[in-house]
């Protein structure tokens, strides 16, 4: 049994608080060394922000390494991955780093303090697709794909990124927006040996939010729209002299039964990675 299971919830954080101010403390008979300064962060971690209350502040000029899009919560700067919440009671939220019809090849720096949007970097070059991607592409907050977990079946670890979303209704995104979106459906794309969920989904205020419920829905509705997914994904790095990426499961998006799975599992991971269970590497953290 846990040590704690004998202790009532106000006597837990009676002794987490106290820990803020020392280097060491007992709880249930155990004893943590932590320093307060790091307790007292993953403590502030546990809280997030409603995306309404949410702004954006851009800084640095676009196309050069200096643009950032930052997040804030009034007058605080929040971060886009730990601060805004996977889920609004059925809804989940999403950050949108991508536009569709776009080529930069912008996202949520999870090495930089705050996480803000940035453009990827590569041997001292700004990254762009060599043509328009088609939908909008950002990602889930609060989830992390953990590369020291290997997938049971794939035989692959994940991407140390939060996990991917790709958003196919008809509005075209700014940089940066928060957006609720409802899964539909999923597909294992495996990048250099690593595992990189592509959740598919639609905003729930599109106009054909209503009609699609899970993955098939998007297949009899929406004819083309999973294969243009998969094949552009398969082909995008091979202008750079990059292998096709591959796809688990036989290829097939898997269902939204499924894919709730997989952002329940990855959201356990981030949660890992916030308590430090799980080493953060260089990863930024709150």
């Amino acid at each position: 049994p846990s040590p704690t299971a004998a202790m009532t919830p106000r006597a837990v954080l009676g002794a987490m608080l106290c820990a803020a101010t020392a280097s060491a403390f007992s709880l249930g008979g155990r004893t943590f060394a932590r320093s307060a300064a790091r307790l007292t962060t993953r403590l502030a971690s546990m809280a997030t922000v409603a995306p309404s209350d949410v702004t954006t502040e851009v800084a640095g000029e676009a196309g050069t390494d200096t643009f950032r899009i930052f997040y804030k919560a009034g007058e605080q700067t929040i971060s886009p991955w730990h601060d805004i919440p996977l889920k609004e009671g059925d809804a989940f939220n999403a950050v949108f780093e991508i536009p569709k019809y776009t080529v930069a090849k912008m996202e949520v720096a999870t090495k930089e303090a705050s996480n803000p949007i940035a453009q990827d970097e590569k041997k001292g070059k700004l990254r762009d697709y060599h043509g328009v991607i088609f939908w909008n592409y950002g990602c889930f907050p609060q989830t992390w794909e953990d590369p020291n977990v290997e997938h049971p079946e794939l035989k692959c670890f994940g991407d140390n990124d939060p996990v991917d979303v790709v958003e196919i209704g008809s509005a075209k995104f700014p940089m940066g927006a928060v957006k609720q979106v409802k899964p539909l459906g999923a597909l294992a794309m495996i990048d250099d040996g690593e595992l990189d969920w592509k959740v598919i989904a639609i905003a729930t205020d599109d106009p054909m939010a209503s009609e699609l419920e899970d993955i098939g829905d998007v297949e009899s509705k929406m004819p083309g729209v999973i294969s243009g997914i998969r094949e552009w994904f398969r082909w995008y790095k091979t202008p750079d002299d990059k292998p096709l990426n591959a796809f688990g499961f036989d290829e097939k998006a898997l269902d939204k039964a499924t894919t709730l799975e997989i952002l329940e599992e990855t959201h356990g991971y981030w949660k890992k990675l916030q308590s430090g269970e799980t080493d953060a590497g260089k990863l930024w953290l709150k």
